[in-house]
């Protein structure tokens, strides 16, 4: 593998000569910005709910099985409260707009926090697939409308007794049946498509048609294997198929390329890709990173500037 200087070098080539930039980005990408849903910051916000219900994080926070309504949304508001109203867009996310800001892009992310929109990018470049803590839905998507809740969760959060219950009057209801709201977030079939989310995953399916025959750098941040069915493993065949496309996969723990040997993917290091025959010279295309992604940023930006 080349040295972290060489690489970063043709990043930089290849962000001045593409002529389109598609971004991908999961959850890594929040974490590293410092938007961690573990360790000092769940013990800052959520001190309570660790005494109480002995949680650990806020992510399996989520599926604790509380025994009312009330209890669930003095959770539930506090979490979107902390991810979502607290936070305005971190300097990460913006140092990723400042490289890409005059160019053609568009943003796949499967992370609900809203930090793209936040930090400059405009929302018709964004496709955030599994929804986002701004919005109410029907628990049983009786009907494609979303709600926004910034102004209930504030009152959540702020009436949250002792016993970290909110009162009952407060507990959200579909407006059509009747049953209770969701966060729209994807858990389960019941998730809500609403407009813009087949708006802007028809603009995602023409960029993408858009960009095939041309010179383009995918952006890859922070994505495991949560679900690599929707970014990962696309932007992998996508560089496979289309010999004008390259990857540059930020990630700290997982650098792999699921390669399909005999009908069965593998999931092979950057160092071993050689031992296999990749169509369209992929390794040439591939360029993993996993050095701290916001030093590797502030280079590319300094290098990019001068």
């Amino acid at each position: 593998m080349k040295k972290l200087s060489e690489r970063i070098e043709e990043i930089k080539q290849l962000l001045e000569d593409s002529e389109y930039i598609l971004i991908g980005a999961g959850a890594g990408l929040s974490t590293a910005a410092g938007l961690t849903y573990s360790g000092e910051r769940f013990k800052k916000y959520f001190s309570e709910y660790m005494k109480k219900y002995d949680m650990t994080d806020m992510y399996t926070g989520g599926f604790y099985p509380f025994e009312t309504l009330e209890e669930k949304w003095g959770y539930w508001a506090k979490q979107i409260y902390v991810n979502e109203e607290l936070v305005e867009g971190l300097p990460l996310y913006k140092k990723i707009y400042e490289l890409v800001k005059d160019k053609e892009y568009f943003v796949i992310t499967t992370n609900v926090d809203d930090q793209f929109i936040k930090s400059g990018f405009p929302s018709y470049n964004v496709f955030a697939t599994q929804g986002s803590y701004r919005y109410f839905q029907c628990s049983k998507a009786c009907h494609d409308k979303l709600y926004d809740n910034t102004e209930i969760v504030k009152q959540m959060v702020e009436s949250t007794d002792e016993e970290l219950k909110i009162p009952s009057q407060l507990v959200p209801y579909c407006p059509v049946c009747g049953q209770p709201q969701e966060t729209n977030l994807r858990v389960d079939n019941y998730f809500v498509e609403d407009k813009h989310w087949h708006l802007q995953k028809k603009a995602y399916q023409e960029f993408v048609n858009k960009a095939k025959d041309s010179k383009t750098l995918l952006l890859e941040f922070g994505i495991g294997y949560n679900t690599p069915g929707i970014i990962r493993f696309p932007f992998e065949t996508m560089t496979f198929q289309l010999p004008k496309w390259n990857l540059v996969r930020f990630n700290k723990d997982f650098l792999e390329v699921a390669v399909n040997v005999h009908k069965t993917y593998r999931l092979v290091p950057p160092e071993k890709l050689l031992e296999y025959d990749l169509p369209n010279d992929f390794i040439n295309r591939y360029i993993p990173v996993g050095a701290d992604v916001e030093e590797v940023l502030d280079e590319l930006i300094r290098m990019i500037q001068v």
